[in-house]
């Protein structure tokens, strides 16, 4: 699993296919990503949560080992 101190407000979240899936509000926990929910290119309007079981990388970007699809179908939502 990456490293989770690496992650930070305003981080963008790719998908494995390189696609943008959202934008880093906080850590929710140690287990779980926030997303901003006024996104739009991300399915914007509510928050989404990603699992950390999904993130392959942390750099610059948060990148997941899941396709765009993959994401939007199984993420959860507040």
């Amino acid at each position: 699993m990456a490293n989770v101190a690496r992650i930070s407000e305003h981080m963008e979240v790719l998908s494995s296919d390189g696609k943008h899936v959202g934008t880093v509000d906080h850590m929710e926990g140690k287990d779980k990503i926030k997303l901003t929910r006024s996104d739009v290119e991300a399915q914007g309007g509510h928050h989404h949560f990603i699992p950390m079981d999904w993130v392959s990388d942390v750099s610059d970007t948060v990148l997941l080992d899941k396709t765009q699809d993959e994401v939007f179908s199984e993420w959860e939502e507040e």
